[in-house]
């Protein structure tokens, strides 16, 4: 698990997730993922596919998820 990945839903996170907390969520999976904090130019195309593709993902789950019991602490 990348601990630097932050959760981004309540009652963690008390309004919506930023398209930029989202966007750097997705950089940090990827840049987890590929290895790699900068990809080269050969494959910085590719890279920047995949953190629009896990952005777009964790846009649609987040919109998707039903949070009950707000003042819950969230489980691990």
């Amino acid at each position: 698990m990348c601990r630097s990945i932050k959760t981004l839903r309540p009652p963690v996170l008390p309004e919506e997730a930023t398209e930029e907390e989202i966007r750097a969520a997705a950089l940090q999976y990827v840049r987890k993922v590929s290895g790699f904090r900068a990809p080269a130019a050969h494959n910085r195309e590719v890279f920047e596919r995949a953190v629009e593709a896990v952005a777009a993902a964790t846009a649609e789950l987040l919109a998707g998820l039903e949070v009950r019991g707000r003042g819950e602490a969230p489980s691990r």
